[in-house]
């Protein structure tokens, strides 16, 4: 599994989905070894940054930097784990924990408000001032419970994400 011209093995199936709790099927994750192949230009058995960002869908989305940061050379395993948050079979921690990271730009665990409104500014681009993002995210968390100087661990963010619809899933297509 460690080389991409390799096949994988019905052990190395059921352990990858052992790894991201069952949240693609056999056949969807034989679908994902293809596509990893596929990016995984030089054959080295991981993805790079670069490689990553010849899929058009996430060149264009407005986190692919702080992703990349958590992509740059992740193995077959690892892509998986990676996609399963996006899986409609994950659970609601599992999608939480990668929106975390997201955030959690310096992996120290806690997301302050400068790590949010990095986030904001990203996805907001120049359509809104820095003062609107700075008003929006006080008063969101207010609303939530916490003040602009809080430090927010993982607990933090179940207790804010937790009781939303978050829908965050990609289909994955079988040959």
């Amino acid at each position: 599994m460690g080389n991409t011209s390799s096949i994988l093995t019905q052990y190395d199936i059921e352990e990858v989905q052992e790894h991201c709790n069952h949240a693609f099927s056999q056949q969807e994750i034989v679908s994902l070894y293809q596509r990893f192949c596929q990016l995984d230009r030089n054959g080295g058995g991981f993805i790079s940054a670069e490689e990553f960002l010849s899929v058009p869908e996430f060149a264009v989305n407005p986190l692919s930097q702080r992703l990349l940061r958590m992509l740059d050379g992740l193995n077959f395993k690892e892509f998986v784990a990676f996609l399963s948050a996006f899986s409609p079979r994950a659970n609601l921690q599992q999608k939480i924990e990668l929106i975390f990271k997201v955030y959690d730009s310096d992996g120290n665990g806690k997301v302050t408000f400068a790590d949010m409104l990095d986030v904001l500014r990203d996805l907001t681009g120049q359509f809104i001032s820095e003062h609107q993002r700075e008003k929006v995210l006080t008063q969101v968390l207010k609303e939530a419970g916490y003040a602009k100087d809080s430090l927010l661990a993982m607990s933090d963010f179940v207790k804010i994400i937790g009781n939303s619809e978050l829908k965050m899933e990609v289909e994955v297509p079988v040959d």
